[in-house]
């Protein structure tokens, strides 16, 4: 659409360049004036400007009219042409936004990434890879834009702003990621966000040890330092290089060969007051528990058989893809087996 509109606008440029040619040329051949005062001539006329001579002989007179209906047309379809682009951009921009704006209110137990910079994109692509359904804030026009090119839905705005929030669907929201560049940014956005929703979880950047500090008492559940973050790794891949393979292969979303997972123990799902020896969870379903955390203590590495499930328990698993599928059908909520 927008191609047309610029072929239009072209064209109304072209058509202008030829008729200020041919009216030069003309304006030579029917008055004794020379090319310098035949192209000004042809100026004034074409652009609507007038003269302030007018032609000597009923010719140039004649020639002057077609000249100015000449350029009163090209006038027109160049200003239809900027319109039409102007227009079809604000409507196509409002009801886009309508749009997303209705998408988003559909959205359960989603994701509102705040700060759409390296480290939002690199949650994002790790989303993408999950499944994990997200809504972008961010106030940079630019980055709004990449948001756009991934597929995200986006709010553009400051997410300190709780409007802003609020049409991302903070209310129904199961987790948000505060990554703006700047700690000041990340902690109003984590206020606003634990004021409203209690329950959610807030995953927050922080530049430093201080304002790491400063996000938990705000409310952050998890908070995540990128260059302390970086060196731990660059340090790994130099004393433990083999141990950081294996873990890039076990954490990363979407790998097929092998990777961690977290299941929560739910009261609708029929394990709770049962030990893991009762599951057969290797037998049945060919992945393995490595690790067991009840609330808030210490995770229990490979924990033992006669390990008895409670409510609110966070086991795990390590498995391929088709394993974990089996592993979580086990701890579905609603599954009632009984052995």
């Amino acid at each position: 659409m927008e191609a047309f509109s610029f072929r239009r606008f072209v064209l109304a440029l072209v058509a202008f360049v030829v008729v200020l040619a041919a009216g030069t040329v003309g304006f030579v051949l029917l008055t004794d004036e020379g090319w310098s005062s035949s192209f000004y001539r042809s100026v004034v006329s074409t652009t609507l400007t007038g003269l302030d001579t007018p032609p000597e002989s009923t010719a140039a007179e004649l020639f002057t009219v077609a000249l100015l209906l000449a350029g009163v047309a090209i006038f027109l379809y160049l200003a239809g042409a900027v319109v039409e682009i102007i227009t079809r951009g604000v409507v196509r921009e409002y009801y886009g936004a309508g749009r997303r704006r209705r998408a988003i209110s559909q959205l359960r137990n989603h994701t509102i990434i705040c700060g759409f910079g390296r480290v939002g994109r690199s949650v994002a692509t790790e989303f993408d890879h999950a499944g994990r359904t997200y809504v972008v804030i961010d106030v940079n026009p630019a980055s709004i834009a990449a948001a756009v090119e991934f597929g995200a839905l986006v709010v553009q705005g400051d997410g300190t702003d709780d409007a802003n929030l609020e049409i991302a669907g903070l209310e129904y929201a199961s987790a948000l990621v505060a990554s703006a560049d700047s700690d000041e940014k990340n902690l109003f956005i984590t206020l606003s966000a634990r004021a409203v929703r209690p329950d959610i979880l807030i995953v927050a950047r922080a530049s430093d040890d201080s304002a790491k500090r400063k996000l938990v008492l705000a409310g952050a559940d998890r908070v995540v330092q990128p260059y302390t973050s970086a060196g731990l790794r660059i340090a790994n891949l130099v004393l433990k290089p083999q141990v950081v393979d294996y873990l890039d292969v076990v954490s990363t979303a979407g790998g097929e060969e092998l990777r961690f997972e977290e299941i929560t123990v739910v009261a609708t799902c029929g394990v709770a007051g049962r030990p893991l020896s009762e599951l057969a969870i290797p037998e049945n379903t060919g992945a393995m528990i490595v690790a067991l955390r009840r609330g808030v203590d210490a995770f229990v590495t490979a924990p033992a058989a006669d390990s008895v499930l409670d409510v609110g328990d966070v086991l795990i698993g390590v498995g391929s893809a088709d394993q974990i599928r089996r592993l979580e059908e086990i701890f579905a909520p609603g599954d009632t087996r009984s052995g």
